[in-house]
């Protein structure tokens, strides 16, 4: 039947689920088959939604349990989560997640670097296949929910599916990305980078040390990956290897629950960049030193800082935003000026642009604040400077019908964290999911979603893969 009517499906489920009001036809043989096939009337469109929508559950015992299980698997005590790339928490993390796609009847493969795919098979499994997820890593004293979500109800989304009968055209395939955050080797969305075929990422990773000056490889290799290739380009994706892809995720600030709105569909993530900085100055007794015979990497490192707020503010826009998050003094001492400092800076806009503009100013400000200062600008490196993405126009199309469906309210927004949706638009269209959090918080202990707004999240997942897995 599907070699005779290829786009069947297609057709029934287009029918079905348009809003518009379908005028009754008189039955004929096409009529037929198609109503046979699909089990419901095609002319009785609000019907098939009502019965459609309410046949998706979401078995929210089982997934708070999953995602308090999985929070276990943390190098710090609860309710923080500590899960480093590569540990062997975040190994054990990894089977978990393997266990749980199993499970659910999915098929499980991972890659170089370990990430991780789960695979739905279609009825037509040549066509490239809609894919959602997202990662579990957590940075030091986090929570739980924090990319959690985008994994562990993915897997519930298909289950869902699942359970409502509903069988997809097109594959859809989970995806936990390898470490999103750059807390280990400094560099962020590590695996989505590479799935998008960053071969600058490859000649870095030949050479990328931690804190302990493991080299990323062997780290990689502790882990059961990377094995015996260096090269990693085996992990890229060539572009057009997903129809398309869909990302659910705490919105990691407060608007949703402010304006008390269960959906956030994201329009656009901003761009960042990050850069490393470093002065050296001469140091010296804190006594013995004189005033006006000090050269200070201290002092120049917090002026830095100071100008890097200043030119965020010079902007012009809410969202241009920049953050030091690490300054760093050597030597460390009470009784000793600092010879030197390193700073590690993030900025970040919708606009590529302002966004740059922003960053050589922090430059010149920082070539000034060391002459001024007669201590040296010893690094001043951009470490990353990504692109915005756009979120596409039929996959948000597809959220908000969803949403509508579901009767949830929703609102277009913007998303001023970077996620590893950013990079997967290099590879597919892309789309993201967002549903609040409590008072916006992230990436600290109380980082917390309630039950219910994580299954209209789910709901909303499954619903939109459902429609775009029939495209």
């Amino acid at each position: 039947m599907a070699q005779r009517f290829p786009h069947l499906p297609l057709l029934v489920f287009f029918c079905l689920c348009s809003s518009a009001i379908i005028a009754h036809q008189d039955e004929d043989p096409t009529t037929k088959t198609m109503e046979d096939f699909s089990g419901y009337p095609i002319h009785e469109p609000h019907y098939f939604i009502q019965n459609f929508v309410s046949s998706l559950s979401v078995d929210t015992q089982s997934l708070q349990k999953q995602i308090d299980e999985l929070a276990t698997f943390s190098d710090t005590p609860a309710p923080s989560v500590t899960r480093i790339l590569y540990t062997e928490k975040d190994v054990l993390a990894r089977r978990y997640i393997k266990n749980l796609m199993g499970l659910s009847g999915l098929s499980v493969r991972e890659d170089a670097v370990g990430n991780i795919f789960g695979r739905w098979d279609g009825y037509e499994p040549k066509l490239p296949a809609v894919a959602t997820g997202s990662h579990i890593d957590a940075i030091p004293y986090s929570g739980k929910y924090d990319g959690v979500i985008g994994v562990l109800g993915a897997i519930e989304a298909i289950n869902s599916l699942k359970r409502s009968g509903f069988k997809p055209r097109r594959s859809l395939e989970i995806i936990l990305f390898t470490s999103e955050e750059p807390t280990r080797f400094g560099i962020s969305c590590l695996g989505s980078r590479l799935l998008a075929g960053s071969e600058v990422l490859v000649k870095a990773l030949k050479t990328t040390v931690d804190g302990q000056n493991r080299s990323f490889l062997d780290a990689a290799r502790a882990a059961g990956y990377a094995k015996d290739q260096d090269d990693l380009s085996s992990v890229f994706l060539r572009k057009g290897s997903y129809f398309a892809f869909v990302e659910l995720h705490i919105e990691q600030g407060p608007i949703l629950e402010e304006e008390s709105i269960s959906i956030g569909i994201v329009t656009a993530i901003a761009a960042p960049a990050s850069i490393k900085v470093e002065f050296e100055g001469n140091g010296g007794h804190a006594g013995a030193v004189l005033m006006p015979n000090r050269n200070d990497a201290g002092l120049a490192g917090a002026e830095l800082a100071l100008a890097v707020e200043k030119h965020v503010l010079e902007s012009g826009s809410i969202d241009t935003v920049g953050t030091v998050g690490i300054l760093e003094l050597h030597p460390g001492a009470i009784n000793s000026i600092p010879s030197k400092s390193r700073l590690e800076i993030d900025t970040r806009d919708i606009d590529e642009q302002r966004r740059n503009i922003v960053i050589e100013k922090i430059y010149q400000s920082a070539i000034k604040i060391a002459k001024d200062r007669g201590v040296r600008l010893s690094e001043f490196k951009i470490v990353n400077q990504d692109p915005p993405a756009l979120s596409d126009k039929s996959i948000t199309e597809a959220m908000e019908a969803a949403s509508k469906e579901l009767n949830l309210p929703h609102k277009l927004m913007i998303s001023r964290a970077y996620h590893d949706s950013l990079f997967m638009a290099r590879v597919s269209p892309m789309g993201m999911i967002f549903i609040p959090c409590y008072k916006g918080y992230s990436h600290k202990p109380e980082e917390y979603a309630s039950v219910q707004d994580i299954a209209n999240g789910v709901k909303v997942l499954a619903l939109t893969l459902a429609k775009l897995s029939l495209n």
